[in-house]
């Protein structure tokens, strides 16, 4: 599995997990990148010392390559920023917000950027404004979205064809078919959230992980869409919200509703049914709580199966020997 991803960041696996807000900590990123993949701080949940705290703790936990993400809309961002590069990041993977406005700032620094794009012509503007990798992530992936509402399948594609930095797929991967199926449709590389969310790690409350493990084939929705897209499971929350934009309700009344710290209530507190339970699609295929060197070992050994041709032996052979 080496390949550009991997020689980006100088990992084993091109296996990114994603920055979730109250879940990727110090302790989530570490553990994954001891794992061969690149595990990355969530800074969205963060005010900048606390930032620091996870960055510095995160360091004592693995002598292996670490990120930041930093969602871009945050108020708390340029300080992040400053504050992670002088904390020796030399990752980071940026998100919702123009890649123009610290792209050149970070490569002034000699870091490495990556910027979250949910459509083709995004990932364009990111390779654009100088970014050494672009995530394309479809909707299927839980927390904030964008409003595109591309699926993962018809993304990734789309995106190989609009651009030639490295290409990480994220939304909808839960085990190797998704790695194996991402690296098929063109990518190098991929971002996995929800599927780490669920494991001994994780931050997240023991309420929040074993909510993902009975959520059912269509226990999310995405939500918000007058606001900011978000995927959630559907609690007594969001049914409340969702008569809310049934009659068309003002922003200010949807953001009431919400009230202050409704990811927090749910994810860290473990207020699942109360607050806003931020997951992925791939919610209903998570049955277990693995460590998360043992959930990257099966992930590993998944797609590297299914790249080799097992899964697929003699299915498409003709008479030149492809298979």
């Amino acid at each position: 599995m080496k390949n550009k991803v991997c020689k980006l960041f100088g990992i084993q696996f091109p296996i990114v997990q994603g920055g979730m807000v109250w879940v990727s900590g110090a302790k989530l990123a570490a553990a994954v990148s001891n794992a061969g993949g690149l595990g990355l701080i969530g800074a969205g949940s963060m005010k900048p010392e606390l930032l620091r705290q996870h960055i510095r703790k995160a360091r004592a936990l693995t002598t292996r390559p670490f990120g930041v993400n930093i969602p871009i809309f945050s108020k708390y961002a340029g300080e992040q920023v400053n504050l992670a590069v002088e904390e020796g990041i030399s990752i980071f993977f940026m998100s919702a917000g123009s890649p123009k406005r610290f792209t050149p700032i970070l490569k002034e620094a000699g870091c490495t950027v990556v910027h979250v794009a949910s459509s083709p012509t995004l990932a364009r503007k990111c390779q654009d404004a100088g970014v050494d990798g672009v995530v394309v992530e479809g909707f299927e992936a839980g927390g904030h979205n964008g409003r595109e509402e591309l699926t993962t399948f018809v993304l990734v594609p789309q995106a190989r064809d609009s651009v030639d930095i490295p290409l990480i797929a994220a939304g909808g991967i839960a085990d190797g078919r998704g790695i194996a199926a991402a690296f098929a449709l063109g990518a190098e590389g991929v971002q996995i959230g929800t599927r780490f969310a669920a494991t001994v790690e994780s931050s997240a409350s023991d309420a929040y992980k074993k909510l993902l493990v009975s959520s059912g084939d269509s226990a999310t929705r995405l939500m918000l869409k007058s606001l900011i897209p978000v995927r959630l499971v559907q609690n007594s929350l969001t049914e409340k919200l969702q008569e809310l934009e049934a009659r068309c309700a003002t922003a200010a009344e949807l953001e009431a509703e919400l009230g202050a710290g409704a990811a927090r209530r749910a994810i860290f507190d473990g207020e699942v049914d109360a607050g806003e339970v931020e997951a992925g699609e791939i919610a209903g295929m998570i049955h277990d709580i693995p460590t998360t060197a043992e959930l990257m070992k099966r992930l590993v050994s998944e797609a590297s199966q299914i790249l080799s041709g097992v899964a697929l032996q003699g299915t498409f052979k003709n008479e030149n020997g492809f298979s």
